[in-house]
């Protein structure tokens, strides 16, 4: 197996718009990614609301790790927070509280890892024509 990956921080004064155009240049350079703009737009969209999340709920820059192991595009996204990701049952009037129902819907999988110096979230993306025949491996057991 031949696994490619990137790692940048984005600091809370100007990292989401950033992080997003970062992730896109790094994500042309993937051969899948061309013949798979669905599944692009779904990254983009989990990189957005993963490094909000950790702006606007940890208080903390976000360092962002993308990486492609032949099968899953894995989407890390790490903070200063010890308290795990929750998603919430948002109103229709809600302004925000969506995040992580937008990612649990986009991703094929997410889990967290909590760390010493705060958590790491991870979404997996596997494109079209790439089978996770281990999908339940990535899955937290906390997300169903």
């Amino acid at each position: 197996m031949r696994a490619v990956g990137w790692a940048q921080s984005f600091p809370i004064t100007a990292g989401v718009r950033a992080g997003r155009h970062w992730a896109r240049e790094h994500l042309e350079s993937l051969e899948w990614a061309r013949n798979a703009p669905d599944t692009v737009d779904s990254v983009l969209i989990a990189v957005s609301e993963l490094i909000t999340n950790a702006h606007k709920h940890a208080h903390s820059d976000a360092q962002l790790v993308l990486t492609w192991d032949s099968t899953c595009l894995h989407v890390s996204v790490h903070d200063s927070s010890s308290q795990p990701p929750t998603p919430r049952d948002a109103g229709p009037g809600a302004l925000g509280g969506r995040g992580m129902a937008i990612v649990d819907a986009l991703a094929d999988s997410w889990q967290h890892h909590p760390q010493r110096d705060g958590k790491t979230v991870t979404a997996c993306f596997v494109p079209p024509g790439y089978e996770d025949s281990d999908a339940a491996r990535h899955e937290d057991p906390g997300n169903s």
